[in-house]
């Protein structure tokens, strides 16, 4: 599935693996580790709600947004929940929900709140390893993110970050970003993960539990237009709603098959 795309090849590529029943933890990292994607989900039945986790090349994961947008996708194509209809899924995260549209998806996320740093854990003053022409304006950390405010999004989409030096760092990844950008952005971002094996994420719906509360304050405003300046593109509609992030998009399907088990 491509997820937060505008059609089939944009966006974020996702695997979901519709399942019966659970799978071995063992089974669920060497599929995705296989199919090579930044993220691939697993959902099963678990009483009146669904299981669901996520799984990089490297290592599981405590929240996806893309992925989960692309396993409400999927279970939408499969008949087992009509436009219209909600979905709620046990994470790692809590208890996830969906609302199924027509044609968007919109979930429902824990909001990540940001704490202003001076010099990011694992770097030094002018040693910050983001291949940046001017250094920053501001830092910030949340529960696991690394956020890394520049003056534009040229900036953004420019940087060349050292991902060696990245993955040294203390965070599960680390997102550039700024205000404004491409019309009707009213943030940009790019992240990159390379400590959890994915170097540069296409789409990252779960950066936004940490950025829309960041931008919030300083945009003054509780709804955003959000562009991601990678190389695929993909665009998001993110709202802050008190402790919660809501994100909405669209998810397109390129391939279906059946994974022999393990």
């Amino acid at each position: 599935m491509d997820a937060f795309c505008e059609g089939a090849f944009t966006g974020n590529p996702a695997a979901v693996c519709l399942l019966e029943r659970p799978a071995g933890e063992q089974w669920m990292q060497g599929l995705a580790n296989e199919l090579g994607l930044s993220e691939t989900a697993f959902v099963w039945p678990e009483g009146d709600e669904l299981s669901l986790r996520w799984f990089t090349p490297a290592t599981e994961v405590d929240l996806c947004g893309h992925a989960t947008l692309a396993t409400v996708h999927a279970l939408r194509e499969a008949g087992r929940c009509p436009p219209g209809g909600r979905l709620a899924f046990r994470t790692r995260s809590g208890v996830l929900t969906a609302l199924v549209e027509e044609t968007m998806i919109s979930l429902d996320f824990p909001a990540d709140t940001p704490a202003p740093v001076e010099t990011p854990e694992g770097t030094t003053p002018g040693q910050i390893p983001f291949g940046l022409s001017e250094p920053p304006v501001g830092y910030a950390r949340g529960r696991t993110d690394l956020v890394v405010e520049l003056a534009d999004a040229e900036q953004v989409a420019a940087a060349h970050p050292d991902l060696a030096g990245v993955a040294a760092a203390p965070y599960r990844g680390v997102v550039l970003t700024a205000a404004g950008g491409p019309e009707p952005a009213d943030y940009v971002l790019r992240f990159f993960g390379p400590g959890v094996g994915v170097p540069e994420d296409p789409v990252t719906g779960s950066a936004q539990c940490l950025l829309a509360p960041y931008w919030a304050p300083r945009l003054g405003l509780a709804r955003f237009a959000v562009r991601q300046l990678s190389g695929r593109g993909g665009s998001l509609e993110v709202t802050i709603d008190g402790d919660r992030v809501h994100l909405a998009g669209r998810a397109a399907t390129v391939l279906t098959g059946r994974v022999r088990p393990g």
